[in-house]
């Protein structure tokens, strides 16, 4: 159990998503590392098969002398998949939802979000909270029953003027 199982409905900005789709977590650590210029050997990710996320986000945090936390590293590179199939999921995004249905399918990834709201479906971007209110309403769940992963400032505005939870994932 997390703090997040007591929302309906997890709504990820794409940029700001992590997703673990191949059988190793190698993916889902590239995603990761790349969102905070982080380098690491994947051979040596096979040194760390069967150990916890965080010991290798430990390893990665000391090799690139970086102050992150290896716990919050990890964490984020399993968000996604803890919840495919306990919760709906959808993406909202200032891209086009065309550019953003193509992008979630070349990654493998599409499937996992029940919805996409792209900039073109709605009038008033973030940080107006058009685009969360449209996922919500698409998901079929109360706005305040969401929580919102998002990884700039206009969108965790977006996100809490929706009237929900957001999580900064900068601040993790």
């Amino acid at each position: 159990m997390t703090i997040y199982d007591q929302y309906d409905a997890l709504i990820f900005d794409m940029d700001g998503t992590i997703l673990d789709t191949e059988p190793t977590h190698r993916k889902a650590w590239r995603q990761v590392l790349a969102r905070y210029e982080l380098a690491f050997d994947e051979a040596r990710m096979m040194d760390f098969n069967g150990a916890p996320s965080w010991r290798l986000a430990q390893l990665i945090v000391e090799t690139n002398q970086s102050g992150h936390d290896p716990y919050a590293l990890a964490a984020e590179k399993t968000a996604v998949k803890a919840y495919h199939g306990r919760r709906p999921m959808a993406v909202g995004t200032g891209s086009q939802r065309a550019m953003a249905d193509a992008l979630l399918n070349h990654l493998g990834v599409r499937a996992l979000f029940s919805a996409v709201v792209g900039a073109d479906d709605v009038e008033h971007h973030k940080p107006e909270p058009e685009t969360f209110l449209r996922c919500a309403a698409l998901l079929g769940v109360e706005p305040t029953r969401c929580v919102v992963f998002e990884d700039a400032d206009f969108g965790v505005q977006a996100a809490k003027a929706a009237g929900m939870a957001v999580v900064d994932v900068r601040q993790l």
